[in-house]
């Protein structure tokens, strides 16, 4: 078995598998995305319980992210991914038998906080590639990682449609087993970056939070942004099955299609950061995204004024996420792990803020106040930059 070493570079055999497997883990998130309203009819929810299915999703993931991403640098990250493997398969499994909305609940909970390999996978490509490919690998995880949200959202919609939303977890938990496979028999040993207790781990997480400005800005503006992404999807399935779209969970996947262009934005973005700034990637990705809100709701109705939005809306999250988030690895390249623990945890919690700030917004506005909710969360990102100097 290989050793990695720091800015020693990485095989590509073993990038491309770390982007695989990030898109099959982070996939997990996403499946029920297009399944709420089946998953609401079949066990007997309301809407506001159904779409906190998706909410409980992203605060197991920001709890796992909080709790499991820091120990990469404390214990051994090939043992915690395998870990997180297995509880992965197990949770599936149990919301493909799920009878009672709190099973759903607590099962959506683990699932989330055993998804967190791709945040792994993340400081792995920032700490041991060689400092010129640093960005671009992590761009190429990440693209991985987006890839299996768009398959996510595509496939989840059409094997719900046709199969049932059962199936889809069940597939999903027989996929959890292959990649654990798959993590077994390539996946290097890595040295620890820090030498202690678990307490004084967490400990210097909270000293890089109160010492490092840069850190937080990147990671609250960036946690807007993804709060605004997932507005429209928390309430996609709501909105397609009313007027005048009456349609199911396949439509709500095909448009998982659109996300294709964020994905392509960020397998080449890497490259672009070091050039024009993360400081103009932040208010560039906050436009967009604003701007994609105006077409979603300016054309309500239409399907083409979705596809131009969500495709916008993809955009303007990639270039806020991977400029933030390689600025925030990059700032403490011996505490990789600890700096992408601090991000993504913010970055959930927006995510999960955007949800539920959305499911409010539409119970009392329908879509106009999802728009609403989306564009104010763009907007507060964009002043988190200009009020800045990072």
């Amino acid at each position: 078995m290989i050793e990695l070493q720091p800015d020693k570079g990485i095989p590509r055999r073993l990038l491309f598998m770390m982007a695989a497997m990030a898109g099959l883990t982070v996939a997990n998130l996403y499946y029920n995305q297009p399944l709420l309203e089946l998953m609401r009819a079949d066990i007997g929810m309301g809407e506001v319980e159904a779409n906190m299915v998706t909410v409980i999703t992203q605060a197991g993931y920001a709890l796992g992210l909080c709790l499991i991403i820091p120990l990469g640098d404390l214990w051994s990250r090939r043992r915690i991914i395998v870990t997180c493997m297995v509880g992965a398969a197990l949770m599936t499994a149990a919301i493909a038998t799920a009878t009672e909305a709190w099973v759903l609940w607590a099962a959506s909970l683990v699932m989330g906080a055993c998804s967190v390999v791709p945040q792994l996978f993340m400081p792995m490509a920032g700490q041991y590639s060689r400092p010129a490919d640093k960005a671009r690998n992590i761009g190429c995880v990440l693209s991985g990682l987006l890839c299996g949200i768009l398959a996510s959202r595509v496939v989840s919609g059409m094997v719900g449609q046709w199969l049932g939303w059962r199936t889809m977890f069940a597939v999903a938990s027989v996929a959890m087993v292959a990649s654990l496979a798959v993590i077994l028999a390539m996946m290097p040993a890595m040295k620890p970056n820090f030498s202690g207790s678990w307490a004084q781990l967490m400990a210097s997480v909270g000293r890089m939070v109160a010492g490092s400005g840069r850190i937080r800005v990147c990671s609250v503006r960036a946690a807007l942004g993804f709060g605004s992404m997932l507005s429209v999807w928390s309430c996609m399935a709501f909105r397609l099955a009313a007027e005048p779209f009456c349609a199911g969970a396949d439509a709500v996947g095909a448009l998982g299609l659109c996300g294709v262009a964020g994905a392509m934005v960020a397998g080449g973005m890497g490259r672009l950061v070091g050039r024009f700034g993360v400081r103009r990637f932040s208010v560039a990705g906050a436009v967009v995204l604003m701007g994609a809100w105006a077409v979603a709701w300016g054309f309500d109705g239409t399907y083409a004024g979705l596809v131009v939005a969500i495709i916008l809306i993809d955009i303007g999250l990639q270039c806020l996420q991977l400029s933030n988030q390689s600025a925030c690895m990059i700032e403490v390249p011996d505490a990789a792990n600890r700096a992408n623990t601090i991000f993504m945890t913010t970055y959930f919690v927006g995510g999960a803020m955007g949800t539920m700030l959305s499911a409010l917004g539409w119970n009392m506005a329908g879509w106009d106040g999802v728009c609403a909710v989306g564009a104010l969360l763009a907007a507060a990102s964009l002043v988190v930059t200009l009020c800045s100097r990072y």
